[in-house]
């Protein structure tokens, strides 16, 4: 049995750990990144959703863009990114993407969205040709797709994940206990089935779980047997955040030796590649997991 090494609730409140903390971003390529999303009006899910390496990541010269728009369709209780009704979605959008991945030269490009639940296909049409347009300006660029809960609708989960994408990847985001909480309108079986589909598809899948929301380790190991179960290559594990007061907040921080207890039973479990670390998020170091 791990034990748990964890600062406390009090102390939680108080300040963050010296290992949660970051550098402001800067530099060049920091800006070069930011002139050409502001340029080609593009949505990133790393300002929409506050991510924590967004710094490092675009002085990398890399972005994770976000498709669809930037108002969700779904209430997460963790989640930054707004939520609403969506307006109309630009069909325009999938060339501005792959237009703005070409000018920045990646080598490895992440895709998300929003969930739009309001649409027929849940926006696989748009997914597709936003693949299929940035593999034809990029035809050396590999693509992650980080795709949403598609309700069970598997002719749109088909449609998304056929464009040539090589890893396809959709959040399981926590443990099953805590779903109703964190994700009401998901189900913890329905995105293991949605994994399953897709590897059964034969594309590289992969999933990530955010900890420190009041996650037991046993559960923690459960989620992993599942995921091994369902056919998940790749598992990313970091620390929540609270984007907001009006989030969910955090239960504990969880220690960077945790982490790395995690890494090793994730692989253990039969997962190929464990992603393990307080600022560890989904596209994190994603050029990693092309070829596991």
């Amino acid at each position: 049995m791990i034990e748990l090494p964890v600062i406390s609730e009090e102390a939680s409140k108080r300040k963050k750990p010296d290992w949660l903390r970051v550098k402001l971003p800067v530099g060049k390529e920091y800006a070069s990144v930011r002139k050409l999303v502001d340029q080609y009006k593009l949505h990133t899910i790393c300002e929409s959703g506050n991510c924590p390496n967004m710094g490092e990541c675009w002085g990398a010269g890399t972005a994770t863009f976000m498709i669809l728009g930037n108002v969700c369709t779904r209430s997460c209780s963790f989640c930054a990114v707004a939520t609403g009704r969506p307006p109309e979605y630009d069909e325009d959008e999938p060339r501005r993407v792959a237009e703005a991945i070409k000018l920045m030269g990646v080598k490895h490009a992440v895709l998300t969205s929003v969930n739009r639940d309001e649409l027929k296909d849940r926006g696989a049409e748009i997914w597709y040709q936003t693949v299929v347009e940035t593999k034809k300006l990029s035809p050396e660029t590999t693509i992650e797709t980080l795709i949403p809960d598609v309700k069970s609708n598997w002719d749109a989960l088909y449609r998304m994940i056929s464009a040539g994408q090589e890893v396809v990847s959709h959040n399981m985001e926590t443990v099953e206990r805590l779903y109703r909480r964190v994700r009401p309108q998901a189900k913890y079986q329905r995105s293991l089935d949605q994994i399953k589909l897709t590897k059964e598809y034969g594309k590289r899948t992969k999933t990530g779980i955010m900890l420190g929301l009041g996650e037991t380790p046993d559960e923690v190991h459960k989620a992993m047997d599942d995921l091994a179960a369902h056919g998940c290559d790749i598992l990313t594990l970091g620390q929540y955040l609270q984007p907001t007061k009006m989030h969910i907040e955090v239960a504990e921080f969880i220690h960077p030796d945790l982490f790395d207890a995690y890494r090793e039973e994730g692989l253990k479990r039969g997962l190929k590649y464990v992603e393990s670390g307080p600022l560890v998020r989904s596209s994190y170091h994603a050029e990693r997991h092309v070829n596991v």
